[in-house]
């Protein structure tokens, strides 16, 4: 796709600007456009999800293919019943959920509406919805009133933004607008979920990994998390194709430090965790470049936070290969080692 519009960037950090950037953003949404907004987890490109050549708009601005289906984004909980069937063996464990996580960074898959168009959905009977908490986002999608179907901001299979000047430097010119609130609250997509009534527990399943821990569902049934990737499509849930995520510099996840030979020649560049010695990674060549997720402390959440910046800029560096360091696989370790491996995909292939 060739780049045919000028891309606005509004600021929100004054009160009139911020009355700018809503006015804008809603009314191109209007208008059947797609708008690049925050959320709390990472930037999303929104469009109408009821309007379907809106929701085409997505699909070309991203190079995303139509198997791949988005999450829609409601207004408020009141707006579920327009969009998905609430079935009564799981009503009262997602009253629970939504009661305890809406708005916030969990999506929940749930039986389709007709009203909800096919392209949405990729033709599947289930429909993602989440009720964001970015305080910009719950404006213009109030105003607009309308639920707003919104992926990442990103080139399809990309890293994903977290940022307004990430949105930028993938979809300038692609899009009109992008509103700026700053970067994300969490760094990661949200933790998509199903629900299946069960005994003694229901079952609820991580579809795909997110802010929200299998710690935090527990209270709500017995989790699991599901394992399985898409090669290929379709997908039965956004975030479900195996390459994801992916710079375009190759990454490989290097899961014990002995298995690194450098080869001569190759320039190298180190996504660390906290960056201390014991690790065993910082001594394994000279490194061109050296970025830690949580310096010195190993904390997760700052990870999860850094975890796209940090990625984007080795990404920019240029060189050869970015090796990755492994993370604590609980809490918000879950969801970015699932993401290094998909974005390590292209590698290992």
């Amino acid at each position: 796709m060739s780049a045919t519009h000028v891309t606005a960037v509004l600021r929100t950090d004054e009160p009139n600007l911020m009355h700018q950037a809503v006015e804008e953003a809603v009314r191109l949404l209007r208008e059947g456009e797609v708008v690049a907004l925050p959320t709390e987890t990472v930037y999303g490109l929104a469009a109408n999800a009821l309007d379907p050549a809106a929701v085409t708009k997505i699909f070309e601005a991203k190079e995303r293919p139509t198997f791949d289906p988005l999450i829609v984004h409601l207004a408020n909980k009141d707006q579920l019943d327009l969009v998905a069937e609430v079935p009564e063996a799981i009503a009262p464990t997602l009253k629970k959920l939504i009661e305890r996580f809406w708005p916030g960074p969990l999506t929940i898959l749930l039986p389709k509406k007709p009203i909800v168009p096919d392209i949405v959905t990729a033709g599947l009977p289930t429909v993602a919805v989440r009720v964001s908490s970015n305080g910009i986002f719950k404006r213009i999608i109030g105003a607009l009133d309308k639920p707003l179907a919104a992926p990442s901001a990103n080139r399809f299979g990309s890293i994903s933004p977290t940022s307004a000047s990430a949105v930028l430097s993938e979809l300038d010119g692609r899009i009109h607008l992008i509103v700026d609130a700053g970067a994300s609250l969490y760094g990661l997509e949200s933790t998509i979920i199903k629900i299946e009534a069960g005994s003694p527990k229901p079952l609820i399943t991580i579809v795909r990994p997110g802010p929200l821990t299998p710690d935090d569902l527990k209270l709500y049934g017995k989790v699991k998390v599901a394992t399985r990737s898409v090669l290929d499509g379709p997908a039965d849930s956004p975030g479900q194709l195996a390459s994801h995520y992916a710079p375009k510099t190759p990454l490989r996840l290097l899961e014990r430090p002995s298995d690194f030979i450098p080869e001569e020649g190759k320039r190298y560049a180190l996504m660390s965790y906290r960056g201390e010695e014991k690790d065993g990674y910082l001594n394994l060549t000279e490194w061109e470049e050296v970025m830690m997720l949580s310096p010195g402390n190993g904390k997760l959440p700052e990870a999860a936070v850094r975890f796209f910046y940090v990625l984007r800029a080795l990404d920019r560096l240029g060189v050869d290969e970015i090796i990755a360091e492994p993370l604590h696989e609980h809490g918000m370790g879950i969801a970015m080692m699932d993401k290094l491996r998909r974005a390590s995909v292209r590698y290992a292939s």
